[in-house]
């Protein structure tokens, strides 16, 4: 081979083995962060987070009135810091797509603290 040529492929080899190691860095490095050696994803975990909410001021009122509260009903969770749908069908002995189900307005990826959602 002429010089010209041989300098040519070293010249695109470089970049080309260089990316090859780097591929398999990031394979080797997600793989040890997922804690397994390749396949599918680890499913994601989905935890509440704590949202604020500003209230509008209520005057108080300027008449005795009488108010009721209920008992919560065991067939509803409040939702509390760190809790996961996993978590609280495990706790109920149920399935993630049974409360999926039962609650069907709940967002999975945004539970909020102090929501409350059926589990029967």
């Amino acid at each position: 081979m002429e010089r010209s040529t041989r300098e040519t492929l070293a010249r695109l080899a470089a970049p080309a083995a260089f990316l090859a190691a780097v591929s398999i860095a990031v394979v080797l490095v997600r793989a040890a962060l997922n804690g397994r050696d390749g396949g599918s994803p680890a499913p994601p975990t989905i935890v509440a987070t704590q949202t604020v909410e500003t209230l509008p001021t209520v005057p108080p009122a300027t008449t005795p009135t009488t108010a009721t509260t209920t008992a919560p009903s065991s067939d509803s969770y409040v939702i509390r810091r760190g809790d996961t749908l996993a978590a609280v069908a495990a706790r109920y002995g149920t399935t993630v797509e049974q409360l999926l189900i039962l609650n069907p307005d709940a967002d999975p990826i945004a539970l909020r603290i102090g929501q409350r959602i059926r589990v029967k």
